[in-house]
């Protein structure tokens, strides 16, 4: 161990009569701490919204829609034949019919977008409320005498004040022309599912009807309003939509998730960098403790500053003392922020409904956010940029007291002792 890094930690633990320095070191450490740690959990707090917003997105809308702007697509079969060749990151490639509609039942209104998909779609694989024992996809699709099957929102039942079991009349913008006039289509379906969780971000705004049905209720037999590709993960959507605006003829439109929802999800993006800037400022307050702590370490052993020049060391090792001293602090700080933050950000939930138990408050609404806990998702990177511009602040911090020390003079520091 060089003398350098002996003298900065002596230079930490103060004498009786300078325990001020010791607790404004503290406190310096304690700022580096908090800074680092909230930055920590901030950000995994906000990845974790923008995760949970996006796979609730996702959850209802394709990675890919490739649709004919005004108008259907017809033999649209050969068309899913060619996308499902078209490339090896397209795992499926389902056609679909939805048109909006109003949903009539027990004298109550709501609107949704009455959407007809195959078997097999993502759609199914959420969580749903059907008859005991029963998969939803199961009832919806087998063959019934009566009424055909519809599945909704959990706010669109709520508002319709529906169940499972219960006769829906659909009501789309299409009319019959009879003698007396044109009176509105309406077909009664039965309610065989309800997504099982409120607040979710488009479940309020689609009901699900096989696809057969919907052809034939909406009049468009042998068409589709548009087909789905789903592939592997949600950053291979964009460039797949770029290939297929190049191959697909006029007027196929193909269009990615990003392009649907982007700027939503940009502005979550630009909110966490956002708030990533304005609690990096508690770390730079932090830092200015440090740069407090080190000037007043510097006026208090200008003596000793003075003995060790005259003995030898030169303007740089006075120079490496203070920094290194400085670094000591804010290595500190930020090890214990980054373990805290760390800790906090992976045990977010529990911490939360802990406090909602023993305070009898409501933090978190999962009706409001649509999701079943509070996210929090800790990226490394994140914890690695926190880290890095924590211990460049610090460095900073100690730059100005160290340049101070090392253009001290030492006769002028002794002439009056």
């Amino acid at each position: 161990m060089g003398y350098e890094w002996f003298v900065s930690l002596r230079y930490l633990r103060a004498k009786r009569k300078q325990t001020f320095i010791s607790v404004i070191s503290f406190i310096s450490i304690a700022g580096v701490t908090l800074g680092v740690a909230a930055l920590i959990i901030v950000l995994a707090v906000m990845t974790g919204f923008h995760d949970g917003v996006r796979q609730q997105i996702l959850g209802n809308i394709p990675h890919v829609l490739v649709q004919q702007p005004g108008n259907n697509i017809d033999g649209y079969e050969d068309l899913v034949a060619e996308l499902e060749q078209f490339s090896s990151q397209v795992l499926a490639v389902t056609p679909f019919v939805s048109r909006e509609a109003m949903l009539l039942a027990r004298r109550n209104v709501a609107a949704v977008n009455v959407k007809g998909l195959p078997r097999g779609h993502k759609v199914f694989e959420q969580s749903f409320v059907a008859a005991e024992g029963a998969e939803v996809e199961e009832i919806l699709f087998a063959p019934s005498v009566g009424p055909p099957g519809l599945v909704i929102g959990l706010d669109t039942a709520v508002t319709l004040g529906v169940t499972v079991g219960d006769t829906v009349n659909v009501i789309p913008p299409m009319f019959t022309i009879t003698p007396f006039g044109m009176i509105p289509k309406m077909k009664p379906f039965r309610v065989v599912g309800i997504l099982d969780r409120q607040g979710g971000f488009l479940d309020t705004f689609f009901a699900y009807i096989p696809l057969a049905v919907a052809q034939d209720f909406f009049d468009v037999v042998n068409q589709a309003s548009g087909i789905e590709i789903e592939v592997a993960s949600f950053e291979m959507a964009p460039p797949l939509a770029n290939q297929l605006r190049e191959k697909l003829p006029y007027p196929l439109v193909a269009r990615s998730w990003e392009d649907m929802f982007g700027s939503f999800l940009a502005a979550l993006k630009l909110e966490k960098l956002g708030l990533f800037i304005i609690l990096g400022i508690i770390v730079l307050v932090a830092a200015f403790n440090i740069a407090t702590t080190l000037i007043m370490v510097v006026m208090e052993k200008h003596k000793d500053i003075a003995i060790m020049r005259s003995m030898g060391a030169t303007s740089r090792s006075i120079m490496k003392i203070f920094v290194l001293e400085g670094l000591i602090i804010g290595s500190l700080g930020t090890a214990l922020g980054a373990i805290l933050g760390l800790l906090l950000a992976r045990q977010a939930d529990p911490i939360i409904k802990g406090i909602e138990s023993l305070f009898q408050v409501k933090i978190f609404d999962q009706a409001v956010y649509g999701m079943d806990h509070f996210p929090s998702v800790v990226i490394p990177e994140d914890v690695i940029k926190v880290v890095l511009v924590a211990m460049l602040i610090c460095l900073l911090a100690t730059i100005y007291p160290a340049y101070r020390a090392s253009r001290m003079d030492p006769g002028e520091a002794l002439r009056y002792e």
